[in-house]
């Protein structure tokens, strides 16, 4: 069929391929280039049957309408200019470039030479030019119509005091889940589907946090190493979720899985990527943004703008600081909540989207100050991972509202604390209080710490208690990758164990670490397995296992620790003390109650020579609050990462005696209610929790 450009009196603000109803609207972004074909593809993508130039450009929009166009059609971009690295212009008309606003991805990239804007092992290396045609071996976009039919869903917006959040990957969760059909395992139906949501339910889980699902490939030197890009940080489709993911190559199975989720009372948050691409260095291939308008989409190096300029660690930055680039994130954004209805974003290495022009991170910088004014995003949830591999880029606590951040100092210092380490008491006491030194500034609120133990970076919850050193030798990179410093304990043995003390001992570890993310102010994170038991054989970089490794193993559905963590969640539903707005001062109030009040073992307050202890190894902590009008909310918590001892418990006004209702330390139900004695034994490496006698 033959195709050309109709006569439009009116320009569609929208950028990307959409459908109208009677035909489609193409429009991209190049401030540089001097024409963009639009190329149409046969259905399979294998043969391209029409190249088009698209005939307006205003405001370095360029654009055309196709009559009669509908969705299905598969098609992507040429972009003509110059061929002048030195001056930051990599144009090259010979390569297919993926719409960056593409709705759905097609086809699988196949790693050739011909991807690659330049000559591979020219002389001149990326300053020579290759006249070969990627279309062959590119993945192309797809002219998507969005109806769905979204009736009955509806957003939650639940409070950041009432959120936990579950980090998971949707291959990951689903691959050996014995429940889920084997045609649904790795996809986002698999994710929908009853046994997993069923446990998310039971778990009490309010939210999960999915590893980047937005269209990415395999990097070319995993492929080679007969490995995959597992993990997925290297989008290059911001609008498109991972094909892989998909079991019948329709986008709506993204839609049903979140509708699901919502229906369960859970939503869904994505780990996004807006801080590089997928394209690498300058002596990357040329895909998409480096081939409609490099020196616009990407930092360049001020010194020399042939090279990119790397906070990521990848190879390139992308340059939201450029206003078109800026609108491609938000319109991103937008996109995904409000046409496919999630909740929040957790934004990988978001401190380099604070970065200004003049590359210094600010937190009023042009991204933010974008979110904070949007009348749809500030009310999603927003997670920034608050550092990247740059100058000044370590920010944690420095993100503006409303944006919550991950902690890495509350995972150290807890791992730290239970791990034996001396002088940790006043770090344990700043993690569980909220980390106020970190965040309470600038109106900002007691959740604005996420609360972490582990996450897919890093050892997970078992490997921490199995493993002194990492063992990343499966990665092909000689163990050289991922952190050595990880606070982590094998206890006796490294790895897996018959000796039942080890085991035991590494039980109730797991018991503590997750009884204080539970008990502590602030926002708690799960990673996806922990529950479970669920190890990755000491690696704590895996993301390039997309098998045993970085899968869960469901082994452990009839593990105590799962149904241990159960009733921690729902303890910690059950008492608003433990999750609450504001940060607590210490200061009685109007009635003469105390939010916050710290102990020694002997009752006696902790004084400045207790905190700097560095061989004291236990930590009282007495709570308040008033509980919406029904009498006081009041617990008495006690972290002894010693041996046993004698505590004694509090003296409160109307408190007559306490009972104590958590105990790690428990042979049997950690969570079987029992009258305290005072001073009550609280035993070696365990916690234990009061409440007043009923």
């Amino acid at each position: 069929m033959s195709y050309s450009f109709s006569e439009l009196d009116f320009i569609k603000p929208e950028l990307g391929a959409e459908f109208t109803g009677e035909g489609t609207h193409f429009a991209v972004f190049s401030a540089h280039a001097e024409q963009v074909d639009l190329c149409l593809f046969s259905a399979d993508g294998r043969e391209e049957t029409a190249r088009l130039p698209l005939p307006k450009r205003e405001g370095d929009i360029w654009s055309g309408y196709i009559a009669g166009l509908k969705p299905g059609t598969v098609y992507g971009y040429r972009a003509h200019g110059p061929y002048d690295p030195g001056n930051g212009h990599r144009f090259n008309p010979n390569k297919l470039l993926l719409d960056p606003y593409a709705k759905q991805v097609v086809g699988e990239l196949a790693w050739d030479d011909a991807l690659y804007g330049y000559r591979i092992g020219d002389a001149e290396e990326d300053l020579s030019f290759d006249e070969r045609d990627s279309a062959p071996f590119m993945v192309k976009g797809v002219v998507q119509d969005p109806d769905f039919d979204w009736a009955g869903d509806a957003a939650i917006r639940r409070p950041w005091t009432e959120t936990i959040i579950y980090e998971t990957h949707v291959r990951g969760m689903t691959m050996t889940h014995p429940g889920v059909p084997e045609e649904l395992r790795g996809t986002f139906l698999g994710m929908a589907s009853d046994p997993i949501v069923e446990h998310l339910v039971s778990l009490g889980i309010s939210a999960v946090e999915l590893l980047p699902i937005q269209y990415f490939p395999d990097d070319r030197y995993l492929v080679e190493k007969g490995l995959r890009n597992y993990w997925g940080y290297q989008t290059l489709g911001f609008f498109a979720p991972q094909p892989r993911f998909l079991s019948a190559s329709r986008i709506t199975e993204f839609k049903t899985m979140v509708k699901r989720f919502h229906a369960a009372g859970i939503e869904v948050i994505m780990d996004v990527v807006y801080n590089h691409t997928a394209e690498g260095s300058e002596r990357g291939p040329t895909l998409s943004f480096r081939g409609l308008d490099n020196l616009s989409y990407y930092r360049l190096s001020p010194d020399d703008p042939r090279h990119t300029y790397d906070t990521t660690g990848t190879g390139n930055t992308l340059n939201v600081a450029h206003p078109m680039v800026l609108r491609m994130v938000l319109d991103s954004l937008r996109y995904w909540v409000g046409v496919m209805h999630v909740d929040g974003f957790r934004f990988d290495l978001a401190s380099t989207l604070g970065r200004t022009r003049h590359i210094e991170f600010d937190r009023d910088g042009t991204f933010f100050n974008a979110i904070r004014q949007d009348p749809i995003l500030s009310g999603v949830k927003l997670i920034a991972e608050p550092w990247d591999v740059g100058d000044g880029g370590y920010q944690v606590g420095g993100f503006p509202y409303p944006f919550r951040e991950w902690n890495d100092k509350y995972r150290d210092d807890v791992r730290r604390f239970w791990k034996g380490d001396g002088g940790l008491v006043a770090g344990l006491a700043e993690r569980v209080s909220g980390s106020a030194r970190q965040f309470h500034h600038s109106d900002r609120g007691a959740t604005s710490s996420v609360n972490l133990l582990s996450a897919h970076d890093g050892f997970t919850l078992m490997d921490t208690v199995s493993y002194d050193d990492k063992h990343n030798e499966a990665n092909g990179e000689e163990n050289r990758d991922g952190h050595s410093d990880n606070h982590s304990d094998n206890m006796g043995a490294e790895g897996q164990t018959g000796d039942e003390g080890i085991r035991a001992a590494r039980d109730r570890r797991r018991r503590n670490m997750m009884a204080t993310l539970l008990l502590s102010q602030g926002v708690p994170m799960m990673l996806g397995g922990d529950e479970l038991g669920n190890g990755q054989g000491g690696n704590n970089n895996a993301y390039c296992q997309d098998n045993e490794i970085g899968w869960i193993d469901w082994s452990g559905l009839d593990d105590p620790f799962l149904a241990f963590c159960r009733k921690a969640v729902a303890f910690r539903k059950a008492h608003p003390v433990l999750r609450q707005e504001r940060f607590l001062t210490g200061e009685a109030d109007e009635d003469g109650n105390v939010d916050i009040a710290w102990y020694r073992a002997d009752g006696a307050p902790m004084d400045e020579d207790a905190w700097n202890d560095p061989e004291l190894r236990v930590l009282g902590v007495f709570l308040c609050r008033p509980a919406n009008g029904e009498g006081l909310d009041r617990l008495f918590l006690v972290f002894n990462a010693g041996g046993d001892c004698e505590v004694q418990l509090p003296h409160v006004d109307g408190v007559s005696g306490w009972t104590r209702v958590l105990d790690t330390g428990a042979e049997e139900d950690a969570f079987a209610e029992h009258p305290a004695e005072d001073p009550a034994m609280v035993y070696a490496a365990s916690v234990a929790v009061f409440v007043p006698a009923r």
